[in-house]
């Protein structure tokens, strides 16, 4: 699975971003896709995960309410949509990929990754 992000960007604290993760290079069924960060200074961290059959979500605590994590199967794209960012919210933001039935927060389950993109909120 190839993985792409784009969206990333500076934004000023309580704006909003709209990540997306363009997949290619095998059928998704029986995946998830996740978004991950990874803050400067921090370990990378899980934020969100959907099933791409049923389209079942989880985010972390710190994201339920503000973040929220879709897809497009005609696209074949998951996406991210952050709001009310804080500068805390400042990170790299990785997309990756992992099979059913392993732990969403645990970065190792993750079999493909992409580059990331770079989120910057201003205070």
């Amino acid at each position: 699975v190839q993985l792409v992000e784009s969206g990333g960007g500076l934004v000023q604290a309580g704006g909003s971003l709209r990540l997306s993760c363009a997949a290619s290079g095998r059928t998704l069924s029986n995946w998830q896709l996740g978004w991950l960060r990874q803050a400067p200074g921090k370990e990378r961290e899980f934020v969100a995960v959907i099933t791409w059959t049923t389209g079942t979500t989880f985010y972390t605590d710190s994201a339920k309410g503000r973040f929220t994590i879709s897809k497009d199967n005609a696209k074949n794209t998951v996406y991210l949509q952050l709001n009310s960012l804080k500068p805390e919210d400042t990170a790299v933001y990785y997309c990756a990929a992992k099979t059913l039935g392993t732990s969403a927060s645990s970065m190792r389950n993750y079999a493909y990754w992409g580059q990331g993109t770079l989120v910057t909120v201003s205070s």
